[in-house]
């Protein structure tokens, strides 16, 4: 079989693009995954959002589950979160909206302020898996 240079070019062109494709991170970013629990005064915390925000750059989100464990995800994929230091939010306000029916659910914050709107919480981030839990107290109401 004969092979020209047209074929091996559209291998090539192929190759490129499915490659390219299925890694679309940013170039010269480089990521940790970040895993981790968030307890209230040692319960686990569900339904909380987990915010990384770098000092530059895009933050990463989480939202923890019916155990309080959460998983970050930068631009909506599973890459984690930038390498290096950031300024944590953790909140558990939010809002639900049924697209059947437009009834709006809000769900008021339940944290302290210095877990969210005044932040004191930090997180460094490692190449690699990174496990990272947040114990958080707060007065019950």
């Amino acid at each position: 079989m004969k092979v020209s240079c047209y074929h091996v070019a559209a291998c090539v062109g192929l190759s490129i693009a499915v490659f390219t494709g299925c890694n679309d991170k940013p170039a010269g970013i480089e990521f940790g995954k970040v895993t981790g629990l968030v307890t209230l005064n040692d319960e686990p915390l569900p339904e909380a959002l987990v915010v990384f925000q770098p000092a530059a750059g895009r933050p990463s989100f989480g939202r923890t589950n019916a155990e309080g464990v959460y998983s970050l995800s930068y631009k909506g994929k599973a890459w984690g979160a930038v390498v290096g230091d950031h300024e944590v939010k953790i909140t558990t306000e939010n809002r639900f909206e049924n697209q059947e029916t437009g009834e709006v659910r809000v769900v008021k914050e339940m944290l302290p302020a210095q877990y969210h709107a005044r932040s004191t919480l930090t997180a460094t981030v490692s190449p690699g898996e990174n496990t990272i839990d947040f114990a958080l107290e707060a007065k019950k109401r």
